[in-house]
């Protein structure tokens, strides 16, 4: 009875703990979705400053936990590009994308759009090119040759349509950069590091810009002045709040119906207009991001060969 070594006894004990350790896993990864060992995970696109996207996102998080029976997670991944796949890897099961990545995670993964968010009493909003107005450009034929801003190459009205009209205009650009926020875009242009840049685009309400010159009115509180709106593209569906393909569906009509009712507080309606602007919210579908569909098929290019 003595007889064990020291050394088998370790293996023994190793493999003991491993198997427990091994065992804690499969069971956390067989939990329920939505119990506290597998949260809903609700993932935010990176598209203004993290520190505000976690901070508000906390209150979503918080409000979806007490007002629903799950347990839900924000996370906020590092691109626009890191989001979509983690429709691939099921590390997403719900998330905000734009009119083009949600596109490309329908084609890829089959996710579908659940809601279409309100701005500025608007379902849809634009892209701008956004240049000082002491720049000499008043034309888009006078961006040849010029320093220029795009948000990212993902972005719908910070790059695709922007670049849909330079390239119609038979402009060729100078120089061009990803500044891979829309707030960064018009730094950018008001401290003279572009001539030019593109953003989305939503009216003003009630006498204030509700564009993405909006995000630094308080680092410069004369940026509408100093910054303008040199044209607009066609309009785009707002951003959509997307579920992976196979998310259950009394999980997804419950998330809809509390972000709805969330919409309607007045704690709602400050926290996701801080984070995208939204001043309401509506159910939605794929068939109303066609007008994206429709954009690339003139283009001749899919969702997937636009980002190669």
């Amino acid at each position: 009875m003595n007889s064990l070594s020291n050394s088998n006894l370790k293996r023994l004990v190793g493999s003991f703990l491993w198997g427990l350790i091994f065992m804690v896993g499969c069971s956390k990864n067989s939990a329920p979705l939505g119990s506290a060992d597998n949260p809903v995970k609700f993932f935010f696109v990176p598209s203004i400053d993290a520190q505000r996207l976690a901070d508000k996102g906390h209150l979503v998080e918080k409000y979806l936990n007490a007002n629903t029976p799950y347990v839900y997670k924000i996370g906020v991944p590092s691109s626009y590009i890191a989001v979509v796949e983690s429709f691939g890897t099921k590390r997403a099961d719900i998330a905000t994308l734009n009119p083009f990545t949600y596109i490309l995670a329908n084609e890829k993964y089959g996710a579908h759009a659940v809601i279409t968010p309100i701005r500025a009493g608007s379902e849809t909003y634009s892209g701008q090119i956004v240049v000082r107005a002491d720049s000499g450009i008043k034309t888009i034929k006078d961006l040849q040759g010029k320093k220029f801003a795009f948000v990212d190459p993902v972005s719908t009205s910070g790059f695709l349509l922007p670049g849909k009209l330079i390239k119609d205009a038979n402009v060729t650009l100078g120089e061009t950069v990803f500044a891979q926020r829309h707030d960064n875009v018009i730094s950018m242009v008001y401290q003279k590091q572009v001539d030019a840049g593109a953003t989305f685009y939503s009216p003003p309400e009630d006498g204030k810009i509700q564009d993405a010159r909006r995000l630094v009115v308080t680092q410069y509180p004369d940026i509408e002045k100093k910054v303008v709106v040199l044209t607009l593209t066609d309009s785009i569906p707002n951003d959509p709040i997307v579920v992976r393909k196979d998310l259950p569906v009394e999980i997804r009509d419950t998330t809809v119906k509390a972000l709805l009712a969330y919409m309607q507080t007045e704690e709602g309606k400050a926290v996701f207009y801080d984070l995208y602007g939204m001043t309401g919210m509506v159910a939605s579908s794929d068939a109303r991001y066609d007008a994206i569909r429709n954009v690339l098929t003139a283009m001749g290019k899919s969702a997937a060969e636009l980002v190669k």
